[in-house]
């Protein structure tokens, strides 16, 4: 990775997208910084000092944020909008014949779907602005600390719509910084910013762990740490890499005088099909029974149940619906992103068959049946790495949002593998040599 990195650098137009990446990316972290108007900002910072390791409902939103989100910054929101509109299109595509089209009418139809993203991306961040906002005016963001009331001591509608329309315009300028880096930079402009929010909170997390730690001052335990992160980091990269090849075989057809066909190809199938989407998914959705405790302030025993064992990620219940909800939605986004018959359809026009399966309904049948098989050691997969800060970190003071765990983890190695996978490309078309010199 160093190699593609040093090599880049030595061509001209790819360290000037790397440069400029690299300018784009210091913008999004100063903008992390900057408060927005109407917020105490020396009592956010009394909080943030007072607040625990575990930052509660909002600690996957602060992890996407860079740590923006606790501090209420312009870019408070982070990618988190655009993340969900992506996520929220792309299940409408399945569900709108109309979408569904555009996706099939290839450049054309998928900037339409990417104009419907964005309008879609200010729309939620409208709408989780205005949230942020009245929980920082109730005090709920920091429940623990004495001075949360007075984060914003203005609670007039000409601040509250400020404080909103500040955050929804940092949204636009994040998303229009990502898209900045895949047009002029190395690309995967979202990815990358997301990749730098959660590498942000990497040292801070780790330097926690330290100081927390009682062995040698903080010492062993940072090293065991440290070592299960490599074994972590090395776990995933094989399991992203893993894939299953079916073997396709086109035959050979004559248009005209000329002969096409008769070449074989595969059929990549990733182990890891979804992603990390069913761990967002699990995630989120554990999160709404204890945003309504805490938006509704009950004291009822439901409420109390919910705080005990659905609030808390160490509750035996809380670990095993969230084990049990990334399974799910593994098999569920697997189904919908993953369509054998079109697949099968679109080999049978084209002339292309499996050996030994026979083309059409048997095909589509084949390519289910593979895709099941090796969805089930993806989604474990899935659910026991969300599963390690619960249970080999806890111990050290680690959280749910550790960056050797769960939603972080993944990003960060899979992220990191497509990026140099896209500087290697860039590479190789400029290194190229031909037969003829």
């Amino acid at each position: 990775m160093l190699t593609a990195f040093a090599r880049a650098f030595k061509t001209p137009d790819l360290r000037k997208k790397l440069l400029f990446t690299l300018g784009i990316i210091v913008i999004y972290r100063i903008g992390t910084h900057i408060p927005i108007p109407g917020v105490d900002y020396r009592a956010v910072q009394v909080c943030i000092d007072q607040a625990s390791t575990n930052q509660g409902i909002f600690g996957l939103v602060n992890m996407f944020s860079g740590g923006a989100l606790l501090q209420i910054t312009i870019f408070a929101l982070g990618i988190m909008p655009y993340i969900t509109a992506s996520i929220i299109l792309q299940l409408l595509t399945v569900v709108i014949p109309r979408l569904e089209a555009l996706k099939k009418e290839g450049q054309a139809g998928t900037a339409k779907i990417t104009q419907y993203t964005r309008y879609l991306t200010v729309a939620l961040a409208i709408l989780q602005g205005t949230g942020l906002v009245a929980t920082a005016r109730s005090g709920s963001l920091f429940p623990q600390c004495a001075v949360a009331g007075q984060i914003v001591p203005d609670r007039s509608i000409f601040t509250t719509i400020t404080m909103v329309i500040t955050m929804t315009a940092g949204t636009a300028v994040v998303m229009w910084l990502g898209e900045l880096i895949t047009d002029r930079g190395i690309g995967n402009g979202m990815s990358i910013l997301m990749f730098i929010s959660i590498a942000a909170t990497f040292p801070a997390s780790l330097w926690a762990i330290k100081q927390q730690g009682d062995l040698a001052g903080g010492w062993i335990e940072f090293g065991t740490v440290m070592l299960v992160g490599f074994v972590m980091v090395g776990l995933v990269v094989f399991v992203e890499q893993a894939q299953r090849r079916i073997p396709v075989q086109y035959a050979k057809r004559m248009i005209g005088r000329r002969s096409y066909g008769g070449t074989s190809t595969y059929i990549p199938l990733k182990v890891n099909q979804a992603g990390v989407i069913p761990v967002i998914f699990a995630s989120s959705l554990l999160y709404i029974p204890a945003l309504i405790v805490q938006f509704s302030g009950s004291k009822s025993g439901w409420a109390t149940w919910v705080q005990q064992n659905l609030a808390e990620p160490n509750a035996p219940v809380h670990v095993t619906l969230y084990f049990l909800l990334i399974v799910f939605f593994a098999f569920f986004y697997v189904a919908i992103s993953f369509n054998p018959e079109e697949v099968a359809d679109n080999m049978k026009k084209y002339g292309g068959f499996i050996p030994g399966i026979r083309a059409g309904r048997p095909t589509a049948e084949y390519l289910s049946y593979v895709l099941n098989r090796i969805t089930w050691p993806g989604s474990l997969y899935l659910g026991l790495i969300a599963l390690v800060p619960t249970m080999a970190l806890a111990g050290f003071g680690a959280n749910q949002n550790f960056v050797f765990g769960g939603t972080s983890i993944l990003i960060i190695v899979g992220v990191g593998l497509e990026t140099v996978k896209q500087i290697e490309s860039q590479l190789q078309q400029r290194n190229y040599e031909g037969f003829l010199r």
